[in-house]
């Protein structure tokens, strides 16, 4: 399906120069051993604008200038049968071209001499600034400078090529909201069955194991991220994922996984009894984070700004940290001074795409105090409002080791939002109902 990708393609060139020019390579291959790579995974910013997942491969765009139309070409590894035995199938120039919608394709190892003929005597250079192309862009130019007796010079200025399609990508279109959705129905479904498979003493590779198993019978390529398992006092370390020690019965259950399918990620983070029976302190703070999270959805909407969210989560969590005795004060006093931090030390959420971190600016950077962006239709984001409550003086000690974390994706829409990741179980009743041993 390559009319997605040759659209961006085409918003790309129509923010270029006339005549400026466009590269992006692909990321390459990894060694992780011997005769062995790492699991293979596209650079995100060229599988964007390409859909195109071998390595070595690059993509450069020509923008139109006055009669001359602009041109988009896909450079990529030649066919061999020989290597196709060991790697398998690679489409070559002629198959890619016709496959993903490229006005020409060409073999990878021409790409040096190519670049050195496409950037004579034009006006700009759009590329990654700052990366790994570095050196060879540099290379391309003094190729270009070697021909000035000729007459031909080198592009008068490069741009870095990245904050637009940042923008780009941040918000989705109908094609990218269609796998985002199927990807959190797929992660859902692999939350739910963890909490199936969860009994007292359980380890927390068991239950990391009945998710990989859930994302790929369901066709999902891999795991976004490193999935986070952690069972009793290891749900308060926040990027917890050693993922090997065994629950105890008792125990809250902090489970942050999520899928990638075809380029993007999902995201949930689901929290719950491993006994399948919230304790009484458990359940406060259980209900007092599922509260934090419905003031964020409230937050959200087009021309909110994104800190809405935060905000709105951090005065509802603020304020049950009063009512339960973990912070005293005033509300106003707990908020400015920012005391609540001692058991909710990051943000609510963040944008959401095709990485898990997704690209994208939060503040309106054009305007001098660099205000939190309005929201608009397209945005994903995720809303992870938590509590973890470490031992200290003066805490309470039924709320000791307690770590909670409630994490949804939510796609901003016209009229509001719409949460992709809904069919992941969520509330008490509906956790306890689902996680009966009867």
């Amino acid at each position: 399906m390559s009319a997605p990708y040759a659209a961006r393609r085409a918003r790309v060139l129509a923010q270029m120069s006339p005549g400026a020019v466009a590269v992006l390579t692909t990321a390459p291959e990894v060694t992780r051993n011997g005769d062995s790579e790492y699991l293979y995974r596209h650079d995100s910013y060229f599988y964007y604008l390409t859909g195109f997942t071998e390595p070595e491969a690059a993509v450069v765009l020509v923008a139109a200038q006055g009669e001359t139309p602009a041109r988009t070409l896909l450079f990529c590894r030649e066919k061999n049968p020989d290597r196709e035995i060991w790697d398998g199938y690679r489409y070559g120039p002629q198959a890619a071209r016709e496959a993903f919608g490229f006005d020409e394709a060409h073999a990878i190892a021409s790409l040096d001499d190519a670049m050195a003929a496409l950037l004579s005597n034009v006006p700009a250079l759009y590329y990654p600034l700052g990366g790994e192309l570095d050196v060879r862009v540099a290379g391309w130019l003094n190729a270009v400078r070697a021909k000035s007796r000729s007459g031909v010079t080198p592009p008068a200025s490069t741009v870095d090529l990245l904050p637009l399609l940042d923008e780009m990508r941040l918000l989705k279109d109908e094609h990218e909201q269609a796998i985002m959705q199927r990807a959190a129905d797929i992660s859902a479904a692999a939350h739910a069955r963890a909490m199936r498979a969860a009994r007292a003493g359980v380890h927390e590779y068991e239950l990391e194991a009945e998710l990989l198993y859930e994302f790929r019978r369901n066709g999902a390529q891999a795991p976004a991220y490193t999935s986070i398992v952690a069972t009793g006092a290891n749900a308060c370390v926040l990027h917890y994922n050693s993922n090997n020690a065994q629950s105890q019965d008792g125990d809250l259950v902090l489970i942050d996984a999520g899928c990638e399918l075809d380029g993007y990620a999902s995201d949930i983070t689901r929290t719950f009894p491993v006994n399948g029976k919230f304790s009484a302190p458990q359940k406060r703070l259980y209900e007092l984070v599922l509260a934090a999270q419905d003031a964020a959805f409230a937050a959200i909407a087009p021309g909110l700004p994104y800190s809405g969210a935060h905000e709105a989560a951090v005065k509802v969590l603020a304020q049950g940290m009063l009512d339960l005795g973990l912070l005293q004060g005033s509300l106003d006093e707990i908020i400015a001074e920012k005391r609540y931090t001692q058991f909710y030390m990051h943000g609510t959420g963040h944008w959401l795409g095709m990485d898990v971190h997704d690209v994208g600016q939060y503040r309106d950077v054009s305007q001098a105090d660099k205000p939190s962006r309005p929201l608009q239709p397209g945005m994903v984001v995720t809303v992870e409002p938590g509590i973890y409550v470490r031992p200290a003086e003066g805490v309470p000690q039924e709320y000791w080791h307690i770590g909670i974390r409630i994490e949804d994706d939510v796609l901003v829409t016209a009229d509001g939002y719409t949460i992709l990741s809904a069919a992941a179980p969520k509330t008490v009743a509906e956790i306890e109902e689902l996680m009966r041993h009867d």
